[in-house]
């Protein structure tokens, strides 16, 4: 059984960091891309970061460029998000997902495997 879990949300102040976890099992961790993707109260799910399944290769929002940074172990089947510079626009529920193959696309797809996410609250 494939599941993604995610873990580190919670309510931080602008400016502060959260890191979120994604743990994974059932799947071959390293044959598969992971994604972060995010979604907040009336807005469809979006693209925030992704990594390749070898770790070599990062990809982000424009609207996080700077602030976040993705990372892998596949010796732990763990990505993480580093998240800094936290905003009140960063306020979602931010999910994983993964794909197998080198890499993910930044549409949410329903072939991908998803985690039941994690939540984000930047206050003011």
């Amino acid at each position: 059984q494939v599941q993604l879990v995610e873990s580190g949300g919670g309510l931080v102040q602008a400016g502060g960091s959260l890191r979120l976890s994604c743990a994974a099992s059932g799947i071959v961790f390293h044959g598969y891309a992971m994604g972060w993707f995010r979604q907040s109260p009336g807005k469809g799910r979006e693209f925030v970061a992704s990594i390749t399944r070898t770790g070599d290769s990062t990809d982000y929002a424009d609207s996080v460029k700077g602030r976040f940074t993705v990372e892998r172990d596949n010796t732990r089947r763990i990505v993480y998000l580093q998240m800094n510079g936290l905003v009140p626009e960063d306020t979602a529920v931010y999910y994983c997902a993964a794909n197998w193959g080198l890499s993910i696309s930044k549409t949410p797809a329903e072939s991908y495997y998803w985690g039941l996410g994690t939540q984000v609250a930047v206050s003011s």
